[in-house]
């Protein structure tokens, strides 16, 4: 054998086997370091689209919901003007009101001072106790006048053009007007129908809280019943002897009765006055 034979079998015997095992060892790392950096790739690629995904729908969601509440802000303008508009009319009947009460109250002055005039000439004039007990009858008459016509513009007015009276002082002030009979009465619920005028009235139900009753009405052998009417409502029906409405109005009731009055046109008031008596 050569010497060059003898030193390569040297060489090849003294390589240590450890150093294969490492190339193996960091082969394998090396790839396991590829295959998490693939899937920490992959992983942050399907964070970062799941990302967009729930942005894009939140987006979406804010922007359906600022479109929702646009629509809100619009209906709610919208109703502000209507009920802008509804307190403007309110405002104008208030002013047109107060306006109609200023002009009768000052035609009525008008006319005192001229009676109080008509009665210093007078006095001037005539001395006797006799014409001065008839001028002071005078001027208390035009002053009950003006006292009842003053409370008339107060008081509301039904769709038949009456005046709407909410207590007895009320319609004994109706009754001076001359213009109308009117028949207070007070019905029980448990006493059955009972005469008022020309007609008859049976309560049938109230209800305190509400404010409301029930009421049948007989007139012309006809009745009608009127259910869930409001305190100071007038309820208008006719009769066979009257060509103008007769007006029925509750002023109050309670758990058992009920309290208000008849109106009835002059021309019937008479033969419903012969019928029944006083009606009250």
């Amino acid at each position: 054998m050569s010497e060059y034979q003898e030193s390569n079998q040297q060489s090849a015997t003294g390589t240590p086997r450890w150093v294969g095992l490492a190339v193996a060892v960091l082969g394998g790392v090396s790839l396991l370091g590829l295959g998490v950096g693939f899937s920490a790739l992959s992983h942050a690629n399907s964070v970062e689209t799941s990302t967009q995904a729930s942005l894009k729908q939140q987006n979406d969601a804010l922007a359906q919901r600022l479109a929702k509440d646009d629509e809100i802000n619009q209906q709610l303008q919208s109703d502000l003007k209507v009920v802008t508009d509804k307190l403007n009319v309110t405002q104008a009947d208030l002013i047109a009101a107060r306006k109609q009460n200023k002009t009768a109250v000052v035609t009525y002055d008008k006319k005192l001072n001229a009676l109080g005039q008509d009665v210093n000439q007078k006095l001037a004039t005539k001395a006797n106790a006799e014409d001065v007990t008839k001028l002071g009858t005078d001027v208390n008459g035009v002053r009950t006048d003006l006292d009842a016509t003053n409370s008339s513009l107060q008081m509301a007015k039904s769709e038949m053009g009456t005046l709407i009276a909410r207590n007895h002082d009320e319609i004994d002030q109706l009754r001076r007007m001359g213009q109308r009979d009117y028949f207070e009465f007070t019905v029980n619920r448990k006493g059955g129908a009972q005469h008022v005028g020309s007609v008859q009235v049976e309560l049938k139900d109230t209800n305190t809280k509400k404010n409301q009753y029930t009421i049948n009405v007989l007139a012309d052998d006809k009745s009608f019943e009127k259910k869930n009417r409001s305190v100071n409502e007038p309820i208008f029906f006719y009769t066979g002897g009257s060509r103008q409405a007769l007006e029925l109005v509750i002023n109050k009731v309670s758990k058992t009765s009920a309290s208000g009055y008849l109106s009835i046109p002059k021309s019937a008031g008479t033969t419903a006055a012969a019928n029944t008596g006083s009606g009250q």
